[in-house]
């Protein structure tokens, strides 16, 4: 691969106002790939019963996520080759087509095809965005900016089930993936004129073997994860054979990484103590975001009896608190240091989840409100405080391949947690069932993956008088997974002490610039 050297822009010499159009554009691009990685959730079962693909609905979501979370790293490190524009705009445009194709579908595996295409789209715009805030910005701004992102990404990821699920109601299905397209205009509209560039002072080679084996070991860990417990139980020799493989495509990989002239995710990353604290912590966070975010729901759905649409509209009491969090630590960054928000994030996010494991069938839906609120609050102190304490300690060659290897932990924990809480619900249900519903305990399937709203319709159609009592035990079981969550969101205290405490690393020559750039914006 041959790069010719170029100017390399970055916010020391960039004009002001093109940055700030572009930081515009960039964030419209990351709201639309947070929205379809959830906007299906709700609407999902009426496109599945259009399509006469009921059996293949799980795949909407997993082919997406799939490739969302391989691409991430992929187009992080590409960018840091090619530049951001490029690789902006090439995500964008895979995602506006996937869009397009999968309005069109007319059959599911055609719209699982489609979706996967949205998903390279989408793990690319995401970590672009994320880096180019590093390319943009100082180290005095890069906390404004990345709690405004963290902010988008909460927002999106949380009003995507509710804004399907109206889509579905009011429009055609169709439209949930026809609306991006007017959204990506906005954004190609808003990012033409200025980009950073690469800064390539040599020729490198591409590591397409490194990319392809970090990309089978994703994929084979996600599915993991995705099926274990349901499809592929843990204790059973596909599992073991998917670990086993994972453990060798692990292997193979660091082997490539250590002899690859330019690595896709270079492995002295892990000597560096910030870079690594943060890639678990951010792990950790996703685990419990999405965990609590799932469970919730279902929580809000069985227990409380709301509509899938309902409690899309409740879980908007998490985004508020997150999204007040993520603004206010990247405006008070800068005084504050990493520290506090370090510490109170946890610890918010923790309390957060022990009220919610008090909740019961008997509670009200009202009690979830505040709960949903704290955690969100205390969700949105942390993620894009991390994201800047990285940024300050990346090379600046590096900075897509340094970003995206956190947002990839972030994807990875995410899909994990998921799966993480089913087992610690599915574990404690049984023993539930037998204390609460000892009466009709033979009859009920020892599985939290079948407690479907159909099966509760039959539960409650011909015992009614035992519903009471087996919701009473889906509502413990998910308080338990609660209670755990909140001790693994705990463990992130310590986590946090080994990021690099920063509070303001401009140096003086950053900051004359930084002056010169403000007056002659005002002239």
């Amino acid at each position: 691969m041959k790069i010719a050297n170029e100017t390399n822009i970055t916010w020391r010499n960039i004009d002001p106002r093109v940055r700030k159009i572009t930081m515009f554009g960039l964030t419209f691009a990351m709201l639309i790939a947070c929205l379809d990685g959830t906007i299906v959730g709700t609407c999902g079962p009426v496109i599945a019963a259009e399509l006469n693909g009921t059996d293949l609905y799980a795949w909407m979501i997993t082919a997406y996520m799939l490739c969302e979370t391989v691409m991430i790293p992929i187009s992080g490190k590409m960018s840091d080759h090619y530049g951001r524009k490029p690789l902006f705009f090439l995500g964008l445009g895979l995602f506006v087509g996937g869009s397009i194709l999968a309005g069109m579908s007319t059959s599911m595996p055609e719209l699982i095809v489609f979706r996967a295409i949205q998903g390279l789209g989408g793990g690319t715009l995401i970590p672009v965005a994320m880096a180019a805030v590093g390319d943009f910005y100082p180290p005095v701004q890069r906390g404004k900016i990345q709690g405004m992102l963290g902010a988008v990404f909460g927002l999106g990821s949380a009003i995507g089930p509710l804004l399907g699920g109206y889509i579905a109601s009011y429009f055609s299905w169709r439209w949930v993936f026809y609306v991006n397209i007017p959204l990506a205009a906005l954004s190609l509209a808003l990012t033409l004129k200025q980009f950073p560039k690469p800064n390539v002072d040599r020729v490198h080679k591409v590591d397409y073997l490194g990319m392809a084996v970090l990309g089978m070991f994703l994929i084979n860990l996600l599915l993991f994860f995705e099926w274990g417990g349901d499809e592929v139980p843990w204790l059973s020799v596909q599992a073991f054979a998917m670990v086993l493989l994972m453990v060798v495509l692990l292997a193979v990989f660091v082997r490539i990484e250590k002899k690859a002239d330019d690595p896709v995710l270079g492995l002295h990353l892990f000597r560096n103590r910030t870079i690594v604290a943060s890639m678990l912590f951010m792990a950790i966070f996703g685990l419990g975001m999405m965990g609590a975010m799932t469970y919730s729901s279902m929580f809000s759905i069985y227990i409380y009896g709301l509509t899938t649409l309902q409690a899309g509209e409740l879980s908007l009491a998490m985004v508020a608190g997150m999204m007040i969090t993520s603004l206010a630590s990247g405006n008070y960054l800068t005084k504050t240091g990493l520290r506090p928000w370090l510490i109170a994030g946890p610890v918010i996010t923790a309390a957060a989840m022990f009220m919610m494991s008090g909740l019961s069938y008997g509670s009200s839906v009202w009690d979830m409100v505040p709960c949903l609120f704290i955690l969100g609050f205390g969700l949105g102190c942390m993620s894009s405080v991390v994201m800047v304490a990285v940024q300050n300690v990346a090379d600046p060659r590096e900075m897509g391949m340094t970003t995206s290897s956190v947002n990839l932990m972030r994807s990875i924990g995410s899909t994990i947690g998921t799966a993480v809480f089913a087992m610690f619900v599915g574990q404690r249900i049984s023993s539930e069932l037998a204390v609460n519903a000892s009466a009709i305990y033979n009859l009920i399937p020892h599985s939290v993956g079948v407690l479907d709203v159909q099966w509760l319709q039959w539960i409650g159609f011909n015992y009614p008088a035992e519903l009471p009592h087996i919701l009473t035990s889906f509502a413990n079981s998910v308080d338990f997974a609660f209670l755990v969550g909140g001790c693994i969101m705990v463990v992130l205290l310590f986590v946090g002490l080994l990021i690099k405490n920063q509070r303001n690393n401009v140096d003086i020559t950053d900051k004359v610039m930084m002056r010169m750039q403000e007056n002659s914006r005002k002239k």
